[in-house]
C-alpha cells in the first residue's frame, strides 16, 4: 500500500494572488522535484489559509509559513518543509 502523500498547501487567496503566489508556484514545483520529493509532498492551492497581512502564505502540516516572496521561498522551503520530511539540505 502506498504512503500517502504529505500535503503543502498554497494560499491562492486574493492577498496572496496579489502578493504574487502565480510566481512562486513553479519555484515550489522545482524545489519538490530538485529534491526528489514527487512521491512524498503534494503542492495543493487553498482559497484562504487566514493570515493575508503576512501574505504570501503557504500551510504544511499544522504550521504556517508567512511572508514567502521570490527572494526567500528557497530558504523557507529548506527550513520549514525539508527537515519535517526527512531530507537533508543538498
Amino acid at each position: 500500500m502506498d504512503t500517502p502523500k504529505t500535503v503543502l498547501h498554497v494560499c491562492m487567496g486574493s492577498a496572496c494572488h496579489q502578493a504574487g503566489v502565480f510566481e512562486i508556484l513553479p519555484v515550489l514545483q522545482s524545489l519538490i522535484e530538485e529534491y526528489g520529493l514527487q512521491d512524498r509532498l503534494e503542492l495543493k492551492g487553498a482559497f484562504c489559509l487566514g493570515t493575508c497581512a503576512r501574505a504570501i502564505v503557504l500551510k504544511f502540516d499544522e504550521d504556517s509559513i508567512l511572508d514567502i516572496n521570490r527572494r526567500n521561498v528557497r530558504e523557507k522551503f529548506i527550513r520549514e518543509v525539508l527537515s519535517k520530511v526527512g531530507v537533508a539540505e543538498s
